[in-house]
């Protein structure tokens, strides 16, 4: 009891002190008389009085911003000191309502914010982590380090995700650029001008930028995982390919370049694919991988793939990605590659044939009758080519039907042509005429 009345008695002298520097508008003074009480209350191990003086100074009548912000950067000092987890929250939740609102200690609400949810979630308790750090808005904070910022809202799609909130995830990732992650930071460091904010110093936990850009591919991988968005998956892969770090290391680079051309063949044909196929063939690395730059080289070969013989050969290298950086490829996966090899074959078919039986078609593809004439509606629905079934003669024209114009236009392009082959022959003809006159003259 006389510990007790004694700290009281402390603390009350203390109060007097802060109000009369308060009054007199002492800020060195202010914030000395207030973190005094703080480190008094912290000295005792007296947690509920050190939760109450902070709310009590932070109330008073004209309290200075000053002493707000260095009561509560002093108050975080304590929390990883707390002896449990209970008064560990609560003094939290104090900072938190106190510097709830205030825009002179966002930033300290910020982090406040996230090692509370950090808390949620190792207790299990995903929807509330998420619903915390959901309510900051750190993208406004003008005096937080960018790669701080970007660690953030991270950190939010990832809880996002764990809860399997793909809408919000997507929203919140929107928020960070990728062209952030090739930006350099020490050219980047300017001298502030006058009025402006002074950005603080990330803390020493937070990763670096290349090691945030590796972080936020792989978040979005998970989210595109969900969609099936095979395309956009390798795309991720491909900018995690090309950190410095990642090329320099054989070990990190081989399992990302295999899964990158694991997506190339799951994604279906269009311009963007076709670039990025054209791309990563050209790549030295494919060398050490050489199974890989034949997957990849049948692709680009305008010729039929036996689906039987290529499955054979990639089966089991299809099943190891399993063990893999970056798990598996998909539950749909290998259908989706089958989907593949028809879609490719079918386009080989149309660059070699204007007409061709059904019957035909079918015997390329190993495929049923049915199911040829499905696979190439599909195409044809979404664009990919163009093809007309005669269903009655079972004939497939893959030839577009060209109007009066274009024929006139293809014609008139022959003839020019044409007249252009007859004046050259002409030419040449007169030039060995001259030249046989000549050597008779001789």
């Amino acid at each position: 009891m006389d510990n007790g009345g004694n700290l009281e008695a402390q603390i009350d002298a203390l109060l007097n002190v802060e109000k009369q520097m308060r009054l007199a508008g002492d800020v060195a003074g202010t914030r000395k008389a207030a973190c005094d009480i703080l480190d008094l209350c912290f000295q005792s191990k007296a947690w509920k009085t050190l939760n109450d003086q902070i709310v009590v100074l932070s109330k008073r009548r004209g309290q200075l911003k000053q002493a707000v912000t260095a009561m509560v950067q002093q108050a975080m000092g304590y929390i990883d000191q707390t002896p449990d987890l209970d008064i560990r929250v609560e003094l939290i939740k104090t900072l938190n309502s106190v510097s709830a609102g205030k825009i002179y200690v966002e930033l300290e609400r910020a982090r406040l914010i996230k090692i509370l949810a950090k808390i949620k979630e190792q207790q299990g308790l995903i929807d509330e982590a998420a619903e915390l750090m959901q309510e900051i808005a750190v993208e406004t904070f003008g005096a937080m380090a960018k790669t701080e910022k970007i660690a953030f809202i991270l950190e939010q799609v990832r809880l996002c995700l764990d809860r399997k909130d793909y809408i919000r995830a997507q929203i919140l990732s929107r928020k960070i650029s990728p062209r952030v992650f090739d930006i350099d930071p020490s050219k980047e460091k300017k001298k502030p001008k006058e009025g402006d904010n002074i950005v603080e110093e990330a803390p020493a936990d937070i990763p670096s930028l290349p090691e945030l850009k590796r972080i936020y591919y792989e978040l979005m991988i998970r989210y595109y995982k969900h969609h099936n968005d095979y395309l956009e998956i390798c795309r991720c892969y491909k900018s995690i390919y090309e950190i410095s770090s990642v090329k320099e290391d054989p070990e990190q680079w081989t399992p990302i370049l295999r899964k990158i051309c694991w997506y190339l063949a799951l994604a279906p044909h269009d311009p963007m694919q076709s670039s990025l196929l054209n791309s990563t063939l050209e790549d030295k690395n494919l060398f050490e991988i050489p199974k890989f730059k034949s997957l990849l080289k049948q692709l680009v070969t305008m010729e039929v793939i036996l689906w039987t013989v290529l499955w054979n050969e990639f089966e089991s290298e299809f099943d190891n990605e399993k063990n893999l950086l970056g798990g598996p490829l998909g539950e749909k996966a290998g259908e989706d590659l089958k989907q593949r090899v028809i879609e490719h074959n079918i386009l080989v078919i149309s660059k070699y044939y204007s007409r061709i039986t059904l019957k035909r078609l079918s015997d390329l593809l190993c495929l049923s009758l049915q199911e040829a004439e499905k696979h190439l509606s599909d195409m044809v629905v979404s664009k990919a080519l163009i093809a007309k079934i005669d269903r009655p003669m079972g004939i497939v024209c893959f030839q577009v039907v060209k109007d009066s114009n274009d024929i006139l236009n293809s014609w008139s392009m022959n003839l020019e042509k044409l007249l252009d082959l007859v004046e050259k022959s002409c030419h040449q003809i007169h030039k060995e005429t001259m030249v046989h006159k000549a050597s008779l003259e001789v």
